[in-house]
């Protein structure tokens, strides 16, 4: 069975750092590119970043210069690394196989001074 868990939310202050990390359990991590995705009370869900399986990152505007995708292929496992937080990064956070069905539970991270 294909799971994502992503891990690493929290409360933090703006200019404050946060890493998410999304576990992939079965063949997904190999097949698609992982895409990290938000979404803020009362608006719709957005894309955040994505890498694909060769190492191929591309950035919202919003977060370009702050965030960064990474991905360990031996631990199935991508990572958001979010930097210079700002209250507007509040979100709900999830990962995405892109072009799968495959979504996490995501992880809430609020930026709150």
């Amino acid at each position: 069975q294909v799971q994502l868990v992503e891990s690493g939310g929290g409360l933090v202050q703006p200019g404050e750092s946060l890493r998410l990390s999304c576990a992939a359990s079965g063949s997904i991590f190999s097949i698609y590119a992982m895409g990290w995705y938000r979404q803020a009370p009362g608006k719709q869900r957005e894309w955040v970043a994505l890498i694909n399986s060769g190492g191929i990152t591309n950035y919202a505007n919003s977060v370009k210069g702050r965030f960064t995708v990474s991905r360990d292929n031996a631990k199935n496992t991508v990572y958001l690394q979010m930097n210079s937080l700002k209250p507007d990064d509040t979100a709900v956070y999830y990962c995405h196989g892109v072009g799968s069905n495959y979504w996490g539970q995501g992880t809430q991270v609020t930026v709150s001074s």
